[in-house]
């Protein structure tokens, strides 16, 4: 068949504008490649896209400790000295409103107001409140801004963790990191630009599931997407050579695949063929630079004892913490940890208790540790969840309590954040905002800006229409909090 009329027939009507769009080819498989046999075409630039930063970035990568399952602003953040006197009494009804709650607590006959389970103390210089809880996040309180009034329109676990990542309660959009490392790329050639663990608290067991798409990339190339390190001999999947095959065999290996899959480009330009090349590449980088970075036997026995006992325990969100700092000492842009076990619908006394223990000392532990090492200055730490929880209790007092988005905790620290801070406040029950509201598209694009993005321009065309992280309601950089 004439080669003309053959790549008219494979190429289709998305490949055609993309390859009258972009013109890409082999430059960029130059860059991926490696080879000689590219050496004389002109790469592409690997860290993001042009014109990226918009302006210039406060902070140089991020670090995001997500709290899956929402915890409890009542019981950790949001003090009202008067909810003890109301403990046990109805919630009046014009506090709940007629606002949507869950099916969980809905058919309840009472909705009783249910006081913080453990005393709040003012801690640090700023006096910020905090409860005996978290008896660690309490010592860096002068280091961090606490926003009381985030919010949010989902009320269930999967839609609100799809949405405060996604930017859509819809599944099958970019994930934040996605995002960030389509714009920013990566500071490591040798390591993802985007970087995921998880960690099963001793709270909830098992905490809601987490699923793959949370760091997905979308419709953005596959290249952008996570990568999950996962504990054990082989920290990430298929990234082993099999047996009898060593790392010489593996590189010639790929030559020969990524040279019939740039002739497969030549005919059909689709850019899913530059993607995969770029991901055996760098598959075969990482089968070096993993191994280097999960050993912990150059941490100082100080740094491991401040990250706590559970630190050396592959797979605790201790150590896990600490993995999220050596990735951003090696360039990784950013870093998602996703912590299960927030839950407490019920066994809210043993539970709460349990995962504050198994988060809080590792958590402060790692915004110290990067002050201690000159990094928080230019690395933002983002804390938080999907949602809070009701201050009415889920079945009796002190038992449970259910989902509540339209007002929860957050705290930010680092990365151009003004630290010691808090900003938004709550009505007496911790159930509504009463000023300086801060929604979910409000935070994506504040984390944005902190790394020199303006959420209005970071777009990517898709069923013809611009897409970005915040959509198309509104959505503000929450300057306030910035110093």
């Amino acid at each position: 068949m004439d080669p003309q009329l053959e790549y008219q027939r494979a190429i289709t009507r998305r490949q055609l504008f993309d390859q009258v769009r972009n013109g890409v080819g082999t430059a960029a498989l130059a860059a991926l490649l490696g080879s000689s046999a590219w050496a004389d075409q002109q790469p592409t630039d690997p860290l993001g896209l042009a014109g990226l930063p918009h302006f210039e970035p406060r902070a140089k990568r991020a670090i995001y400790l997500f709290q899956s399952g929402g915890p409890s602003h009542i019981d950790l953040f949001d003090y009202k000295p008067d909810l003890a006197a109301q403990h046990g009494q109805p919630l009046p009804g014009s506090v709940r409103g007629t606002q949507r709650v869950t099916g969980m607590t809905a058919g309840q006959k009472a909705f009783l107001t249910n006081a913080p389970i453990r005393p709040f103390q003012q801690q640090g210089q700023c006096g910020r409140w905090i409860s005996d809880l978290l008896p660690h996040t309490a010592k860096i309180v002068d280091q961090i801004a606490i926003l009381k009034a985030v919010n949010t329109e989902a009320i269930n676990h999967d839609p609100g963790i799809t949405f405060i990542n996604t930017g859509s309660q819809q599944i099958g959009r970019p994930s934040l990191g996605a995002w960030l490392s389509y714009g920013l790329g990566s500071e490591n050639e040798n390591l993802p630009g985007y970087m995921v663990l998880i960690s099963q608290g001793t709270g909830k067991n098992p905490g809601q599931p987490i699923f793959s798409r949370l760091w997905s990339s979308g419709y953005l190339p596959s290249t952008h997407q996570g990568v999950r390190l996962r504990p054990g001999a082989n920290p990430v999947l298929h990234l082993s050579n099999p047996a009898g095959i060593d790392r010489p065999t593996r590189r010639q290996q790929l030559d020969d695949l990524a040279a019939l899959n740039a002739r497969h480009f030549s005919k059909t330009n689709d850019p899913e063929i530059e993607t995969r090349i770029a991901q055996y590449e760098m598959a075969y980088r990482m089968q070096t630079s993993v191994p280097d970075l999960t050993d912990l036997s150059d941490e100082p026995a100080g740094v491991l004892e401040m990250y706590g006992p559970e630190v050396q325990t592959p797979g605790s969100y201790a150590s896990n913490c600490l993995l999220a700092r050596r990735m951003i000492e090696r360039g990784v842009r950013f870093v998602q940890l996703f912590h299960r076990g927030w839950d407490q619908h019920n066994s809210l006394v043993e539970h709460l208790g349990n995962q504050c223990r198994d988060t809080d000392q590792a958590s402060a532990a790692l915004v110290t540790d990067l002050q201690q090492r000159g990094l928080l200055e230019d690395t933002l730490v983002v804390w938080g969840g999907e949602f809070g929880r009701t201050t009415y209790s889920q079945g009796g007092l002190n038992a449970g309590r259910d989902h509540h988005g339209r007002c929860f905790s957050m705290w930010l620290a680092g990365g151009g954040i003004q630290p010691g801070i808090e900003y938004g406040q709550t009505d007496d029950y911790c159930y509504n905002i009463v000023s300086d509201g801060v929604h979910i598209r409000d935070l994506n694009a504040t984390i944005l800006h902190q790394l020199g993005i303006d959420h209005r321009r970071l777009t990517f065309r898709f069923q013809g229409l611009d897409q970005r992280l915040t959509g198309v309601e509104p959505a503000r950089v929450v300057t306030e909090i910035l110093s």
